[in-house]
């Protein structure tokens, strides 16, 4: 496999790899407060996988979501614990980030050389706030609906640009089906390609400034 790969693509990978592999590792790099960025992908990760997996089985549309979800729970093998995992790792991972961006405040990681990492960090704790709420809508019960309602409402309130940005996340004035479609492909297609983005230039940039030092 490595002779087939070296003979279409040379070596250039190989010593790339081997770089990336043998670079070295701050030992403070292993305290637990140090992993939580780590700890933020794994939880990324699986959101991803379990995602995939309940996407394969819902529908969204307002007379199909609510049964897809109950068909899910009842009748698909794992469909609970798959839907419950995803749950979970939801809020896990708005934790997990939150303690992540606490840990770089407090250890200055966020100062020059690595103040843009911590602006592309910001971001991604806006986008994973923005995951729950645009997949807290798709089970399209009572819960959702009027939870969904009060959240655009308060979008609205915003100065100047707070109606435009509600008229555009609801699909108009009111949460209606338009809503239910937006959310659901805001959440499956639109965050996962940003964060997917914002992810890759925020572990490139902890690759070439290093980890920060420890206090």
């Amino acid at each position: 496999m490595k002779a087939w790969l070296i003979e279409r693509f040379g070596t250039g990978w190989l010593e790339t790899w081997k770089e990336i592999k043998e670079h070295p590792v701050p030992p403070h790099a292993l305290n637990p407060i140090y992993c939580l960025g780590g700890l933020t992908f794994l939880s990324f990760l699986i959101q991803a996988v379990t995602g995939i997996i309940l996407a394969l089985y819902y529908r969204p549309t307002p007379e199909e979501a609510y049964a897809s979800i109950q068909f899910i729970m009842e009748q698909v093998s794992f469909g609970a614990m798959i839907r419950s995992v995803h749950h979970y790792a939801a809020n896990i991972m708005v934790l997990l980030v939150m303690l992540h961006m606490l840990r770089v405040f407090y250890t200055g990681s966020f100062k020059k050389p690595r103040e843009l990492n911590w602006v592309v960090g910001v971001l991604l704790y806006l986008l994973t706030l923005a995951f729950g709420f645009t997949g807290y809508l798709l089970p399209w019960d009572q819960v959702a609906y009027w939870a969904s309602v009060v959240g655009t409402e308060i979008m609205g309130g915003i100065p100047v640009i707070g109606k435009y940005l509600m008229i555009l996340a609801r699909g108009g004035l009111k949460v209606t089906e338009f809503t239910l479609t937006r959310f659901y492909v805001a959440h499956v297609i639109i965050l996962p390609l940003l964060a997917i983005l914002l992810m890759g230039l925020h572990f490139l940039m902890v690759r070439l400034q290093g980890i920060s030092e420890e206090l």
